[in-house]
Order: C-alpha cells, then sequence, then structure tokens
C-alpha cells in the first residue's frame, strides 16, 4: 500500500530535477541504453550516469539487457507529472482569462481535466475591434450543423443563427435563463421552430438558477467564456478550441451543468 507520505517525497523527488524528468521522458517512449540517454538528451554522461544510479536505487527503473525501463508506478507519475506541469502552463498562458473570474460553475471533473484545453487560443477584444469574440464565435456556429450551448445573457444574433442552423436540418440543444426563453425562442420562424421541434432537432432548457458561465460546442469547435467576480459576463475575452480532447471537455461540462441546474 503507497502511504501520502511516500507518495509526496516520489513526487517531490522526481519533479525537482529537471534532468531526471527529461530520463523518464526517454524511457517513457522506449527502453534506451545510457548512450543513447546521453546522445537524445544532450546531456553529459556522468550527469545522466549519477541521475540514472539514483532512480535505480529508489526503483523508479529498472536495468535489464544493457538498457533501462520505466516500472509501471515510474510511468503514472510521470504521466500525472505531465498533465500538472499542462496544467499550470494553461493557467499561466492564459491568466488573462482565469484571473478575477468566477469558474464556480466548472465541474471538479472539469478542473481536474482542465489541461484538455491546452490547445486553445485566447481571443480577446481590441479597441479596433471590438466584436472579436462574437464574430469569433458566430463564424464556427455558422459553420456548423450542431451546437449545444449555455447561452447566460441574449445576443440579438442568436436568434437567427438558431434558426439558420435549424433550417440546414442542423440539431440545437440550449441551456439558457428562464427569462430569455421567449426572446430567443419566439423570434424563431414559427415553423422552423415547429418543425424542428417535431424532429427532435431543438431541445431547450431554461433554468431560474443563475447561470456563470458561456459555452458554445459545435461540430469542430468549443469556446469557453466566463463572469468576472463582480458578477457582470465578460464579453471582452474566451478561450477556443478544436481539439478532440476540448470537444469531450465541453461535452462532460455542458452535461454536468444541465443535471445541475
Amino acid at each position: 500500500m503507497i502511504s501520502h507520505y511516500n507518495l509526496n517525497n516520489d513526487i517531490k523527488f522526481l519533479a525537482k530535477s529537471e534532468i531526471r524528468l527529461k530520463i523518464l521522458s526517454e524511457l517513457q517512449k522506449k527502453p534506451k541504453s545510457i548512450k543513447e540517454i546521453v546522445t537524445d538528451t544532450k546531456i553529459t554522461y556522468s550527469s545522466v550516469s549519477s541521475n540514472l544510479a539514483k532512480l535505480e536505487e529508489h526503483e523508479y527503473i529498472v536495468k535489464a539487457k544493457n538498457k533501462y525501463h520505466l516500472n509501471p508506478l515510474s510511468e503514472i507519475y510521470y504521466k500525472n507529472l505531465m498533465d500538472f506541469k499542462e496544467s499550470i502552463d494553461l493557467i499561466n498562458n492564459f491568466n488573462e482569462f482565469w484571473a478575477k473570474h468566477d469558474i464556480d460553475q466548472l465541474s471538479i471533473d472539469s478542473i481536474q481535466n482542465i489541461n484538455d484545453l491546452k490547445d486553445s487560443k485566447l481571443i480577446e477584444t481590441t479597441p479596433l475591434d471590438i466584436y472579436k469574440t462574437h464574430n469569433a464565435i458566430k463564424e464556427k456556429i455558422n459553420e456548423s450543423k450542431t451546437i449545444k450551448a449555455i447561452f447566460p445573457y441574449l445576443h440579438p444574433e442568436y436568434p437567427q443563427l438558431i434558426e439558420d442552423m435549424l433550417k440546414k436540418e442542423g440539431y440545437v440543444e440550449l441551456l439558457i435563463p428562464r427569462n430569455m426563453f421567449r426572446e430567443i425562442i419566439f423570434k424563431i420562424d414559427n415553423e422552423t421552430r415547429k418543425k424542428a421541434a417535431k424532429n427532435k432537432k431543438l431541445k431547450v432548457y431554461s433554468t431560474k438558477q443563475d447561470l456563470r458561465i458561456y459555452l458554445t460546442l459545435c461540430d469542430n469547435s468549443m469556446s469557453l467564456g466566463l463572469f468576472k467576480n463582480d458578477g457582470s459576463f465578460d464579453q471582452n475575452r474566451i478561450l477556443l478550441s478544436e481539439s478532440e480532447e476540448s470537444l469531450f471537455w465541453a461535452d462532460d461540462l455542458f452535461e454536468t451543468i444541465l443535471k445541475k441546474v
């Protein structure tokens, strides 16, 4: 059984040495000899040799037929360390997006898997392009045949964007505040709306609870927006991603929030 104390010590031992992490990275790809590690990492022979000895002494690696192998537990440690590093990098790279913003409606899973957004782009408005974030989202919606979205506020173009998608036989699933229901739904062409509802192409969930997150999930992209700590929605910046991991992340967050509200 692995104690919490030993686990912390193991992670500290591995994380505090860049050389040890580079060696683990090489061995995670495949077993290698000391000569191969030196060649691939460009680290001096003496540094590689001394750190291999420490790793072997602590049983993170084993030597067989002149090659070093990671043991299974070391692979788990390394993967979690890299996931943690990517999460920290994501937060630091997009500090303007996360800082002074309300993230209470992000689920535990979405926070734990935040590095699924590592390939995101931060879209920010500028004095010369104050509609940059909206236009980026609008472009992705127009390119898509499906959308699942959490709209916490009403933009005048939303009803038309939804109507256009439904006319293309698309699929729309929305979570919105109850006071926005009539403003969005009854501005969609009546015949188009009824046909889509009948064919189960349109699902709308309204809630009295506060929605403090903005989310769109289209065919090949997702976007995320946050509220400021003062309660106002930050329309000046969004995270936009097209990676497969981010799409799964967004879908899981949508379903989690839907169940809660």
